[in-house]
């Protein structure tokens, strides 16, 4: 039995004084304040211990607050032009065929990799469905030659095990047929000095020839496994070779599924990027070739579509106003439709060769910002401004920008990571040219803010963050 606990110190002293009993309790406070202290001394270092183990470390920086202005331009040029999309593309299949399926009409949104239209498909359906098959016979050609060649292995294994047994055996024969020779010669010798009589003689006689026989019987074997082996062997290399033809036609059969494949693929039309479709030029039924050419009865693309976030003006400058403009510098774009609003942007490019019939050169001048209002090919009037003019009249104001590594780009929006409080939150924003290696943030932004420079791909919204130092 084991021993019964000890609950001595357990039992409330009732014998104690008064006084005993306040010292008692004045001891315990003492070390629960002395506790508590340390804990509101150490609070700080340790929390920041805390911090720097499990917080993730990140960098900040303030919003940018400047002037995109570059350089000046002669006051108050002008020129006509219309509005045009950097990306535009016109769909049309990768080889002939005639159209069974138009999935937009003027005006779908469509996304890249969507399915504009599709041609007829049949003979590459059953293309695929071909080499699929193939690449399953020839598959299991190849298993089965490896399944050959493994057993021709086994059999060749045993084989060497019979030449290894038969060659003991012919050891063993060899051995026997030395000692009945040696018996032989000396009963023979004994047979002369009289020692023994003629007919133990004989036996030895009769012992060495069967000996030899048995050696001979086993070389024999010997020869015939070896033979055997060397069969086996040379089906082991054919069995090899089999299989490698096998795995080969296999890999051919995969190289024909892949490009039936691709000839499937080809019979669809996809976006290749996101945008709306502008107009439809074929129906389903008609007949749609890359390669069409004037007098043929194909189209040559089923559907166009533009990119509206890179809608721009295009205007024909002469070449006697071209000291006017500036890449970088401002402007202000009248739409013919809407001339009571004028929309602000900066010149992006200067065509480097001029149009000497018309004594013009083209110049591209990117909206600051976008609405719904801008539709391709429509009518405006680019004002080609100086700083100054653009400042008297309130064109100019002052941007914001943000590294372009702050950027986080998710499904369609953009936004960057805002430091608050210890903590970061995710703010989506509407970002326009870039300047250097800042981007400008045309909304979403008051200036403000102090953001993330570099965001870790793990970081989320809402999360408590360190600054680095």
């Amino acid at each position: 039995m084991s021993e019964a606990p000890d609950l001595n110190p357990l039992r409330i002293d009732r014998n104690a004084t008064p006084r005993k009993r306040a010292k008692r309790w004045t001891g315990r406070a003492l070390w629960l304040i002395a506790c508590l202290a340390a804990v509101w001394l150490f609070q700080r270092p340790l929390g920041e211990l805390v911090d720097r183990l499990r917080l993730v470390e990140v960098e900040v920086t303030s919003v940018v607050r400047r002037s995109p202005s570059q350089d000046a331009g002669s006051e108050g040029a002008a020129a006509n032009g219309y509005v045009v999309a950097r990306t535009r593309a016109a769909l049309s299949a990768d080889r002939p065929g005639r159209l069974v399926a138009v999935n937009v009409v003027e005006g779908s949104r469509v996304n890249e990799g969507d399915v504009v239209a599709r041609i007829d498909h049949q003979e590459q359906d059953a293309a695929v469905t071909r080499a699929q098959a193939e690449l399953e016979v020839a598959r299991r050609g190849a298993l089965r030659a490896q399944a050959a060649t493994a057993r021709t292995l086994a059999d060749e294994g045993r084989l060497r095990a019979s030449v290894d047994s038969a060659q003991a055996q012919v050891d063993e024969t060899q051995a026997q047929l030395e000692f009945a020779v040696e018996e032989e010669a000396r009963y023979e010798k004994l047979l002369l000095e009289g020692v023994v009589k003629a007919q133990r003689r004989d036996e030895a006689v009769r012992d060495r020839r069967a000996a030899a026989a048995r050696a001979q019987s086993s070389a024999a074997g010997l020869a015939i496994a070896l033979s055997t082996l060397d069969v086996a062997q040379a089906d082991t290399e054919v069995a090899r070779r089999t299989q490698i033809e096998a795995q080969a036609r296999a890999g051919s059969r995969e190289s024909e599924l892949a490009q039936a494949q691709a000839a499937l693929e080809k019979t669809y039309v996809r976006a290749p990027f996101d945008g709306i479709v502008i107009s439809k030029e074929a129906e389903v039924g008609e007949v749609v070739s890359p390669n069409s050419q004037g007098g043929s009865n194909a189209r040559g693309s089923v559907a166009t579509m533009v990119d509206f976030s890179s809608l721009e003006a295009q205007a024909e400058v002469p070449e006697t106003s071209l000291a006017a403009v500036r890449i970088g510098a401002p402007a202000r774009i009248y739409l013919d439709a809407f001339p009571e609003q004028p929309y602000e942007g900066r010149i992006d490019r200067i065509w480097p060769a001029a149009d000497r019939q018309k004594a013009t050169v083209e110049v591209r001048v990117a909206f600051n910002q976008l609405d719904e209002r801008l539709r391709p090919q429509m009518g405006v009037r680019v004002v080609f401004l100086t700083e100054a003019a653009a400042a008297q009249e309130g064109l100019i104001q002052n941007v914001l920008l943000v590294p372009a590594t702050s950027l986080v780009k998710q499904d369609n929006s953009t936004s960057v990571f805002v430091f608050e409080r210890g903590r970061v939150r995710r703010q989506e924003l509407h970002v326009g040219a870039t300047r250097g290696n800042r981007i400008i943030v045309e909304s979403g932004l008051t200036g403000e803010e102090v953001i993330v420079v570099t965001p870790p791909t793990e970081l989320q919204d809402g999360q408590r963050v360190r600054v680095a130092r």
